[in-house]
């Protein structure tokens, strides 16, 4: 790590913030957004649903405890959300040069730069926070040896570019279970897929434009993913197909995230984006109907607008800060979707029975 690097952070209103680089010695643009968990940044820096963005971490010290190894297990890695760093870049107040952990191997700064992704400390993460809470999430820039044009992810189909390809098959020990669940891949995390796996269940993970329809499945889960959900035409065609069958072909649905979206516009309904949107390990979610409040995990920039749900769904979880939509449901059929995330790493996974809801479902209990 070279101290006397000196990098910027350069907003799309002009305002720049000086630091120092602890990550590849590169400029890359993307669209700012802030982070408020205290710990969890190697599976946030692998979460799909980052693509494209520069991540800002509001708690002041990272890197503490290094990266873990790259070990696969069920033929994922089983310390991160995907096979590669996500974000564009990534901004920090206190980079800790020193970690100490059992499972570390390596520092923060070696596994950015190794991957060739950008990353400054010394900046005042507040500062930037208070001015996306204000303004909204803004495009910017990690400015280091070269100046480069600041460019709007969103606009891009983000879901393509983290999808698989082809079709991948896992299954607990190489046994296939008798419970087929496809996994539509817009950008799915590893945290996901082992949760079906640890309840036995084969996972059909196919890409986001792939025909799901073809496939011999007896539940469809529909993933996380970063970007516009709009953008997924072909996805949202391909749900469509399922959710307007007879009633007694209906084979049950569950979506996290983007998948929640992604349902509701297959529905009918429209999606926002939202102002800053929600980033976090601690975001409060009620079910409707219920007093139950809970404690959740979110990465998302856009949300279902609930007015808009057709006569026959119904929201089903509500943020208890802003109101915003946390989930729907279907009135009579078994399809369901949340917009927070119940296999969150490194948590809460208070939620993680929908899990359990979805597969009770499947086998009609």
């Amino acid at each position: 790590m070279n101290r006397n690097r000196i990098g910027k952070l350069i907003l799309e209103d002009g305002s720049v913030y000086s630091g120092y680089s602890f990550g590849n010695p590169t400029s890359s643009a993307g669209e700012v957004v802030f982070t408020t968990g205290m710990v969890g940044y190697p599976e946030s820096l692998t979460d799909p649903s980052y693509r494209g963005q520069i991540l800002v971490c509001t708690y002041p010290l990272i890197g503490n405890y290094g990266v873990p190894d790259e070990e696969e297990k069920d033929g994922l890695h089983h310390h991160f959300e995907s096979n590669q760093i996500q974000v564009q870049g990534m901004i920090v107040s206190d980079y800790s040069e020193n970690y100490s952990h059992w499972k570390g191997v390596k520092s923060l700064s070696t596994w950015l730069n190794e991957q060739k992704i950008p990353a400054l400390y010394g900046i005042d993460t507040r500062a930037i926070t208070k001015k996306l809470r204000e303004h909204g999430v803004m495009l910017g820039k990690i400015v280091i040896e070269q100046d480069l044009e600041l460019e709007d992810f969103n606009t891009r189909n983000l879901a393509a570019e983290v999808s698989v390809k082809e079709k991948v098959v896992y299954s607990k020990n190489h046994s296939q279970s008798e419970i087929k669940v496809v996994v539509v891949d817009c950008g799915v995390k590893n945290s996901i897929i082992r949760n079906f796996l640890k309840r036995n269940i084969t996972v059909i993970r196919v890409p986001w434009n792939y025909d799901f329809t073809v496939e011999e499945y007896d539940g469809l889960f529909i993933s996380n993913g970063p970007g516009d959900p709009k953008q997924c035409v072909i996805t949202i065609d391909n749900i469509k197909k399922v959710i307007n069958l007879e009633s007694q072909q209906s084979k049950p649905i569950f979506g996290i995230c983007l998948g929640s979206q992604l349902l509701a516009l297959a529905a009918g309904a429209d999606t926002y984006k939202l102002k800053y949107g929600h980033r976090s390990q601690n975001q409060p979610c009620q079910e409707l109907g219920t007093e139950s409040c809970f404690i959740t995990s979110q990465n998302h920039g856009y949300a279902v607008d609930e007015s808009t749900l057709p006569e026959e769904w119904e929201p089903w979880f509500r943020n208890v800060n802003d109101g915003t939509n946390e989930g729907i449901k279907h009135k009579s059929k078994p399809f369901f979707a949340v917009q927070f995330h119940p296999e969150a790493a490194p948590g809460p996974e208070d939620l993680e029975f929908l899990f359990d809801k979805f597969i009770g479902c499947i086998k009609n209990d």
